[in-house]
C-alpha cells in the first residue's frame, strides 16, 4: 500500500460568504499539510490534493464536519507522493468554467439522472444512447469510453456551443455524458434539460468512480485517464486495457503528454521522449523555431544546434530580415 493519496471532489452547494470560506479553508489545508488545487465559489467547492493517508484522513473529516459537504464523495486513489507541487485555494466565480451567462443554473438543483458505474455499462451497450464525452480534445485522446462522440473542442466552456451546432444529430435520442469526476457533467446536463433534451444522464462519480467499481473494472474503456496533477494520466480498464493515444509527429502508440515549447502555443501532445527531442517540443515548424521556445531555452541549445536539428526534419531557420 502507498503511503500517499490523492483526493478528488466536488460539491455544488451555497456558499454564503466564499472569501471567507476560501481563507478558513486554506488554513485548514496548511494546517494539515495538503498540497492541491482547491476552488470556491458562491456555488460550491472543486478540489483535488495530495497527502499522507493520516493528512487526508484528517481532510475529510474536517471536510464533512461541515453539514454542508456532510456528504460529499471522495474519490481516492493511492500514489506514491505528493501529486501537487504547492497548495491553491482560489476563488473563482464557477467551480467550473462554463460561461453559461444569462443561460446558467444552479446545478444543485437541476441537473441529469445519475447512472452507477453498472447502469452506465449498459448504456454503453445500448445502441440508441448517444454517449457524449464532456471533456477537452486533448483528454479524450488519450482515452475514452467506446464509442463515445468526440466534440471538437479544447476547453469546456465551447462545448455548450458545440451541442448547439450539432443538436439535429441526437437531439430526439437518449444522450448521457461523462467526465474525470462528474463535475463538469453535473452542470453540463442541467443546461441540456433546458435546451429541450428530453432523456438525459451521466456517469456518477466520473471516470475514476467507474474505474475503481469492483463490478465494471473499469471494462470498456480504451487508454488512459487525463488528470490535472503531477501524474498526468492514470489507468483506468482493469479488464482488457487498450493504447489508444497516437504521437503528434509520427502516429505511433503513446500516452506520454507534453506542452509544446512555445509558450504563445502550448497545446498539449502526446509524444515520445525521442521525437520531443527531435521536434524541440514544437506541435508546428512555427512552433519550434519560435524565439522564446522553451524546450531551447531549457537545453541552451546553440542556433547551430538548432539548425542541425532542424535539418534532420527538412526545416530552417527563418531568415534575418
Amino acid at each position: 500500500m502507498s503511503d500517499y493519496r490523492v483526493l478528488l471532489y466536488y460539491k455544488y452547494v451555497n456558499i454564503d460568504d466564499p472569501e471567507r470560506f476560501r481563507k478558513e479553508h486554506m488554513d485548514l489545508c496548511k494546517h494539515i499539510g495538503l498540497k492541491g488545487r482547491i476552488l470556491v465559489s458562491e456555488e460550491g467547492m472543486n478540489g483535488t490534493c495530495s497527502g499522507t493517508i493520516e493528512q487526508t484522513d484528517r481532510y475529510m473529516e474536517a471536510v464533512r464536519s461541515d453539514e454542508r459537504f456532510a456528504d460529499i464523495f471522495f474519490k481516492i486513489d493511492e500514489a506514491d507522493g505528493h501529486a501537487f507541487k504547492k497548495l491553491h485555494v482560489r476563488y473563482r466565480p464557477e467551480i467550473v468554467s462554463l460561461k453559461l451567462g444569462e443561460e446558467d443554473h444552479d446545478a444543485s438543483d437541476l441537473t441529469g439522472q445519475f447512472l452507477d458505474p453498472v447502469e452506465w455499462k449498459e448504456a454503453l451497450e445500448d445502441e440508441d444512447t448517444i454517449v457524449l464525452d464532456a471533456r477537452n480534445d486533448y483528454e479524450y485522446d488519450l482515452g475514452h469510453f467506446r464509442g463515445a462522440i468526440r466534440p471538437d473542442i479544447r476547453s469546456f466552456r465551447e462545448l455548450p456551443e458545440w451541442i448547439k451546432e450539432n443538436k439535429d444529430k441526437f437531439m430526439d435520442k437518449r444522450v448521457v455524458t461523462y467526465c474525470t469526476g462528474g463535475i463538469r457533467c453535473e452542470k453540463l446536463t442541467g443546461w441540456l434539460i433546458k435546451e429541450g433534451f428530453e432523456d438525459v444522464g451521466q456517469l456518477d462519480g466520473g471516470i475514476h468512480h467507474y474505474g475503481t467499481d469492483p463490478q465494471t473494472q473499469g471494462e470498456m474503456w480504451d487508454g488512459k485517464m487525463y488528470v490535472f496533477d503531477e501524474r498526468i494520466s492514470v489507468d483506468i480498464n482493469k479488464v482488457d486495457k487498450t493504447v489508444i493515444g497516437r504521437d503528434w509527429f509520427d502516429g505511433e502508440p503513446c500516452e506520454r503528454y507534453v506542452n509544446c515549447g512555445n509558450p504563445e502555443c502550448n497545446r498539449q501532445i502526446i509524444t515520445s521522449e525521442k521525437n520531443e527531442h527531435k521536434y524541440l517540443r514544437g506541435c508546428s515548424h512555427e512552433c519550434r523555431v519560435h524565439p522564446r521556445n522553451r524546450y531551447v531555452i531549457e537545453h541552451n541549445l546553440s542556433q547551430n544546434e538548432i539548425e542541425a536539428r532542424l535539418s534532420v526534419i527538412g526545416e530552417n531557420l527563418p531568415e534575418k530580415v
